[in-house]
């Protein structure tokens, strides 16, 4: 599991939250920071971020309560329905080295726009 020892102030979407690093903002409240993906991998790609320091969904989900987790998945929903993605949406996050994640700050990643097909390593 990766814990908050392994927190890194200098990620990237640190910075962002900061505003030190320019984004396109797709949705904003206390908690959470939505924006659009600078790698886009389909035509709708928005980042979905806590704006507490946690650095994977593990470490989210061990350190907050039950309250702080549901609202963060209903904002996901909301920002799903902001965006109109009637027609199906991939929501995906990585966890760890080996599952992929290469910012050490929980994000989540709303992908539609197009028929994503299946999920090939």
């Amino acid at each position: 599991m990766i814990d908050i020892i392994n927190y890194d102030d200098g990620n990237i979407f640190a910075k962002i939250l900061r505003n030190e690093i320019p984004s396109e903002k797709v949705y904003e409240d206390n908690n959470v920071y939505a924006f659009k993906d600078i790698r886009p991998q389909a035509p709708v790609h928005i980042l979905v971020i806590p704006k507490q320091k946690f650095c994977s969904f593990d470490d989210f989900v061990t350190r907050s309560n039950d309250k702080i987790i549901a609202s963060f998945f209903k904002t996901i929903k909301k920002i799903i329905d902001q965006e109109n993605l009637i027609d199906g949406y991939r929501l995906i996050t990585n966890i760890g080295k080996r599952g992929g994640q290469e910012v050490p700050h929980l994000h989540f990643h709303i992908l539609s726009g197009k028929l994503l097909g299946k999920i090939v390593p």
